[in-house]
């Protein structure tokens, strides 16, 4: 009496009927890796709170968003598996938040110098060289 003789689960969705059980299941079975890129695009892009009370102004940030999102990511997934690359560790894809601290900031200063304006970065920079081969080649494409 105390444990329940039958289990039942239950499902419901709005897919159409043509899907069968299966299918629906093999949509749902990459749901954790969404929810890490959420996380990922409300954590490390500091969005956890919208920045006014204005839909069109929150949605406005939220696409500008995007768009660094994916530039960040594409820089990541290119410069991963260079020889030359800061890696921590070996790993399929880098978060946002590595590729900003690895490769994006990076200490410099304005130096002007024969009446230009260079920057500065440091001599020992190793992510730099990676960036910049990676640059050259989104430049020429």
């Amino acid at each position: 009496m105390l444990l329940p003789e039958y289990v039942l689960d239950g499902w419901t969705t709005t897919l159409p009927e043509r899907f069968e059980a299966k299918d629906i299941i093999a949509l749902y079975a990459d749901h954790a890796t969404h929810e890490q890129f959420h996380a990922e695009f409300k954590s490390d892009m500091d969005l956890e709170r919208l920045p006014s009370g204005k839909f069109d102004t929150n949605y406005l940030v939220c696409r500008l968003s995007a768009v660094a999102m994916n530039l960040l990511r594409l820089i990541g997934q290119n410069t991963l598996n260079e020889p030359d690359a800061p890696v921590r560790h070996p790993a399929q894809r880098r978060r946002i938040k590595t590729v900003l601290h690895e490769m994006m900031f990076k200490a410099a200063r304005m130096i002007r110098h024969a009446g230009r304006w260079v920057l500065g970065l440091g001599a020992n920079d190793s992510g730099f060289a990676v960036f910049d081969r990676h640059y050259g080649q989104l430049a020429t494409a």
